[in-house]
């Protein structure tokens, strides 16, 4: 993908597949690749030029401005009346994923410089930012808000992206001597390894004896890889049920005990 590392654009998903956003980004100078969404697959022959059994060149139509549109009518005013787009089929014959083929679409329209191929490998690492984002809700304690206050939750959120930048920082610098990619390395590995680190490295110390303890940190970051397990089946399910309690509804000092769900145990204790 050497063609598409020179190029600035955006790669989304479903939620960015509007005429309104693709517009925008390109007269920003950005292209984008994001997947075919709300609308349906323009068919070969209904295709400004068919490149590939599976890639074609088509037009958007300026859609009609509704009450229901996100962006006011002096802005659709001011969008063209159609837009040059590239439509991918991608089929996906690896074992493990849920859809067997779906569409992209992008204003990246040279098939020569951009091939088909280069682009669906391209959109499948985005599955990357959904890893990101799990890592920072469920790895550290971000899923559930403990303040209360709009201005308290947004430093929340804030101190939760910098502490994760920071982590993630810190994998790039143990990596960049190594073969690793930083995908590969584990974030939540990487975070134990931190903490059983941070004991050590917060004492005083010369600064010849705190490099060599990072360096040592460094290393032990860089083995935490994952295997990469092609194929693996992840079905969306709870390895273990949650216990059945009651929820706490009311502050502690006036939450009452409730009577024994199961009334058959109850008599019989």
């Amino acid at each position: 993908m050497t063609r598409l590392k020179q190029v600035i654009f955006f790669l989304g998903d479903k939620g960015f597949c509007s005429y309104y956003d693709q517009s925008t980004f390109k007269d920003k100078g950005v292209d984008s690749v994001v997947t075919l969404a709300r609308r349906k697959p323009v068919s070969a022959s209904h295709a400004v030029k068919v490149i590939d059994h599976n890639d074609l060149l088509i037009t958007w139509p300026k859609p009609k401005h509704t009450k229901a549109s996100s962006y006011s009518k002096d802005d659709w005013e001011q969008l063209p009346e159609s837009l040059p787009m590239r439509q991918i089929k991608v089929v996906v014959s690896q074992a493990g994923f849920r859809v067997q083929a779906f569409y992209i679409v992008t204003t990246l329209l040279d098939p020569v410089l951009y091939p088909a191929d280069e682009i669906a490998d391209l959109y499948f690492e985005r599955w990357d930012v959904e890893l990101f984002f799990r890592d920072i809700k469920t790895t550290m304690d971000m899923d559930i808000l403990r303040c209360k206050s709009p201005t308290m939750v947004r430093k929340e959120i804030t101190m939760h992206l910098i502490a994760y930048n920071y982590i993630q920082s810190l994998i790039v610098e143990a990596v960049a001597h190594t073969k690793q990619k930083v995908r590969r390395i584990s974030f939540k590995a990487s975070l134990q390894t931190i903490r059983s680190w941070s004991i050590q490295l917060a004492q005083k110390m010369p600064d010849k004896e705190r490099q060599r303890l990072l360096r040592l940190l460094y290393q032990a970051i860089a083995k935490n890889v994952v295997i990469e397990r092609v194929g693996r089946s992840e079905p969306r399910a709870v390895k273990r049920r949650p216990k059945n309690h009651h929820l706490l509804t009311a502050p502690r000092h006036e939450m009452k005990i409730t009577q024994h769900r199961n009334t058959h145990r109850a008599e019989i204790a």
